[in-house]
């Protein structure tokens, strides 16, 4: 017999157990059945990490099934879309990105509004992106890869998981910010991105750390600079952006759990508690450092204003270098 967070609570009041732990267990807004979270990339990357590591902390918590379910395509956007029009109880939910959530004007159309038809529940945190170049390119450190950009421009190409991707904005952000052109190689998904950096294909990337830095470490990668204001403890002797070229630059991917915008406050703010609480599960902390994520966590409303911030920026972003998706 498969236990379910309605059959136990069932249980509970019929063996007249204490209503005060009866109703801590079942106090609940969240919908009784399989709970989807939609991992809009192919299997591997770091969204997908992540929303394995959730839906597997949700279903121990729920007594339920939660899975994961990869749509990849336009971005994220494919599976965004799919998440923002499915039932609003609470039962689908979206590992979310800098692309759907803040990135998506680089799309003319959309079959959605991502600022309209999707809420954040709660920022899991960032992982910073590393800028990574092939051992057979001449480039030692940053410097030498900037001088040569400014000296041949477009001329050094850059991957991606795809336009729009924090893979890609990040890209674009250096960019602006060093004044240098690079002509941008997206791709369908880091992973086939990394695999032609590594073969020397193409000569760099700004590869999130949770796939690059054990890349990095091996050798078949060389990273010049990490792309948060601070040195990441996964990589602690590449120096950042900030420090070499750029003061306060931060060009950091980051990922939600968010859900179509019509699900109910109430159930928002469960699945937010709860979620925060795995965030800060002590058994999960080495998993979190291990994939290179600086946990946010916060209220719902704290996710909404992160949210706005970061449309803001990077609309801008995408503004100056003029950048289309079809």
């Amino acid at each position: 017999m498969a236990f379910t967070r309605r059959s136990v609570c069932t249980a509970l009041l019929a063996s007249g157990a204490a209503l005060h732990a009866v109703h801590a267990f079942c106090a609940t807004h969240i919908p009784s059945g399989t709970i989807k979270i939609v991992a809009p990339f192919v299997p591997g990357g770091t969204a997908d990490v992540l929303a394995r590591v959730i839906a597997e902390r949700l279903g121990k918590k729920y007594g339920q099934p939660v899975i994961v379910d990869n749509r990849p395509g336009m971005g994220g956007n494919l599976g965004a879309s799919a998440a923002a029009a499915a039932k609003p109880d609470g039962s689908t939910l979206l590992l979310g990105t800098i692309g759907i959530h803040s990135a998506f004007s680089v799309y003319s159309k959309l079959p959605y509004d991502p600022e309209k038809d999707l809420q954040p529940i709660v920022i899991l945190g960032g992982v910073p992106c590393v800028i990574a170049v092939h051992p057979s390119r001449p480039f030692q450190n940053l410097g030498e890869l900037i001088a040569y950009a400014k000296a041949h421009p477009g001329r050094l190409n850059f991957g991606s998981a795809g336009t729009g991707s924090s893979t890609h904005m990040v890209g674009e952000l250096f960019q602006q910010a060093v004044g240098v052109q690079l002509t941008h190689v997206p791709y369908k998904g880091s992973a086939a991105a990394m695999n032609d950096l590594m073969g020397g294909q193409i000569d760099m990337m700004f590869e999130l750390l949770t796939t690059a830095a054990p890349i990095v470490k091996s050798g078949r990668i060389r990273g010049l600079a990490v792309t948060s204001k601070d040195r990441s403890p996964v990589l602690p002797d590449v120096p950042t952006v900030a420090e070499l070229v750029v003061p306060g630059f931060d060009g950091t991917g980051w990922f939600t759990v968010a859900t179509t915008a019509a699900v109910p406050r109430a159930t928002v703010a469960q699945l937010n508690k709860d979620i925060n609480e795995i965030l800060h599960a002590p058994d999960l902390q080495d998993k979190w450092k291990s994939l290179a994520l600086m946990l946010i966590g916060g209220t719902p409303e704290e996710s909404a204003r992160f949210v706005a911030d970061e449309t803001v920026k990077w609309k801008k972003v995408i503004s100056t270098a003029n950048i289309r998706a079809e």
